[in-house]
């Protein structure tokens, strides 16, 4: 029937519309520390099987192909592409960056972890290492007053010169978690992502082992974005846009003249 075409059309219009949307956040997060940029992924609509194939076309023959008409498209879902990100040397001693999988854990208001990939930190008046929304890392690293020189090892090991002392003194070393399937986590804003049921339980253990990425002191990952990519796949759905929008005129027309006609 001619309305099942407005319906299969405006199917293709929501799904562009949010494509569209994802496109956007990608670009609004161009230069955000850590970000991964996401992929619309669509599937199709039940089919209305009309003829099956090899049914009975007579009493001596079978359909070779049948008939099936489809009810149109959705949006699947969001995939996170975990690409590298590239690395800018910053000279800033507590900014982080991860060379390869894993993520920073930092400690939410309610005392759940979430975790992130932007390794911009600080440091609190107590000396306390934090992101820069003041939120703990895990484990909780403290710089004493007064300390110099504070180095961060690939491993994640924290070293500072103490006042008094001429050798370097171990604050503490900084873990990274793993997932099994890093595309699950959920993104919560803030840079942050939480577990899921999809991501499985973090597997938490020092930089540089079992898969985990190592630690770059004085570095910061940026935006794994391409511009022109996303500029290219605007320009698409764009066009799928388009190309929805003249679908229903066409069916319209159709209508309007059959109701003219008949």
């Amino acid at each position: 029937m001619t309305n099942a075409a407005l319906h299969v059309a405006r199917t293709g219009l929501d799904a562009q519309n949010t494509k569209m949307r994802v496109i956007a956040n990608n670009l609004a997060n161009v230069n955000t520390t850590g970000f991964k940029r996401d992929r619309a992924d669509f599937e199709t609509l039940a089919y209305q099987q009309i003829v099956a194939a090899g049914a009975n076309s007579d009493s001596e023959n079978k359909f070779a192909t049948g008939l099936n008409l489809g009810s149109g498209v959705a949006l699947q879902g969001t995939s996170k592409i975990n690409a590298q990100g590239t690395l800018n040397q910053t000279g800033n001693t507590l900014d982080m960056a991860i060379e390869g999988s894993g993520y920073f854990q930092v400690q939410q208001p309610d005392g759940s972890i979430a975790y992130t990939r932007a390794g911009n930190f600080t440091t609190t008046a107590e000396g306390v290492v934090v992101t820069s929304d003041g939120l703990p890392l895990i484990p909780q690293i403290t710089v004493p007053e007064g300390a110099t020189s504070v180095t961060i090892g690939n491993d994640g090991t924290v070293s500072a010169t103490l006042q008094g002392q001429t050798e370097p003194t171990q604050l503490g070393q900084i873990e990274l978690a793993s997932f099994m399937n890093p595309g699950g986590l959920t993104s919560v804003g803030g840079n942050l992502l939480k577990e899921s049921a999809a991501s499985g339980t973090p597997q938490v253990g020092v930089a540089g082992l079992d898969g985990r990425g190592v630690v770059r002191a004085g570095y910061l990952e940026t935006s794994n974005v391409n511009v022109v990519e996303e500029l290219v796949d605007m320009i698409e759905t764009q066009r799928a846009y388009e190309v929805n929008s003249k679908m229903i005129k066409a069916t319209d027309e159709m209508l309007q003249y059959a109701n003219q006609q008949l």
